[in-house]
Formats: structure tokens, C-alpha cells, sequence
């Protein structure tokens, strides 16, 4: 797929992700302070990840070319397949284990365990799997617009 075709495949999954969950939030412009606790979250389903996950837009607006922060929560045994996204996505864990790897083959033997503080941060395009020990919470932190994209289209439940 062309860089051209790409980026607007994932700027309108991005607007529809957004558009979908009705999950949106202003984004912080430097101006005071944006302080919060986790109990402010409001949560609500990721269609572009089906069933078992959750996430809660802390700053931004995903389809807008500006920064966004958001949270993700996995069920226990929840399996990310592998995708890829069209800008860097930088992963912080809070809580739970993040199983996280490198790759365009769903393999949970090549995953390295990402615990509470562990972090990633992956380029855009490059292809990434993983599942979730326990409840897991983690932080993700980007530049929109974002999106995801999976290597087999079957794994991807908006189809």
C-alpha cells in the first residue's frame, strides 16, 4: 500500500475510532496544568480492537495531526494481534504484565514481559503482538491522526 493510500486509511480509521467511542478530550495546550486522577477516566470500548478492551482518552483527539494520551485496558489473556500504526507509540505499563513483541507472526514465545514501569516505544510501521497477564493498564502516548492496521486482515474485528 502506498505511504499516500496509507495515511489516509489510517487518519479515517482514526476519526472513527474517535467518532465511535464518542472518546475525545481537548488537547493541552501548556496553558496551567492538566491534573487528574485515575477515578476522572471515563472508559468506553475500542472498535478496532473488539471484545476484552477498553480505553479512555485522556488528551487529543485521534484523528487531529496533534498529541494525544490515552489508556488501554486488557482483560486477562487478552491477545493483541499483529498490526501496525502510522506513527511512533510510546507504551508505558501501570498496572498488569504487557507480553509485547516485534513482529508480523502472533508468537507468545518471543515476547518479553513488560510489568508495572516497563516501556516500549515502537516506529511507526514497524509490526508489534502481544497479550496481557492479568488486568493490564497501560498508557500510550502519540501523535495523531492515529490508527491501526493489522497484518491479517481476518484478525481485525471491524471486518
Amino acid at each position: 500500500m502506498n505511504t499516500t493510500l496509507r495515511f489516509l486509511t489510517f487518519a479515517t480509521l482514526a476519526g472513527a475510532l474517535t467518532a465511535a467511542t464518542g472518546l475525545q478530550a481537548e488537547p493541552y495546550h501548556g496553558e496551567g496544568h492538566l491534573i487528574g486522577s485515575p477515578d476522572d477516566l471515563s472508559w468506553g470500548p475500542v472498535g478496532s480492537m473488539g471484545e476484552g478492551a477498553e480505553m479512555a482518552i485522556i488528551e487529543g483527539d485521534l484523528s487531529e495531526e496533534a498529541p494525544f494520551t490515552m489508556r488501554l485496558r486488557l482483560e486477562d489473556g487478552y491477545e493483541i494481534k499483529p498490526h501496525i500504526h502510522p506513527a511512533y507509540e510510546r507504551v508505558t505499563v501501570l498496572s498488569g504484565t504487557l507480553h509485547f513483541a516485534h513482529g508480523e507472526e502472533y508468537d507468545e514465545d518471543a515476547t518479553q514481559a513488560l510489568s508495572e514501569g516497563g516501556y516500549a516505544i515502537m516506529a511507526p510501521g514497524e509490526p508489534m503482538f502481544g497479550y496481557a497477564e492479568g488486568e493490564t493498564v497501560f498508557q500510550l502516548h502519540g501523535e495523531g491522526p492515529w490508527g491501526i492496521e493489522y497484518i491479517d486482515p481476518a484478525d481485525d474485528p471491524r471486518n
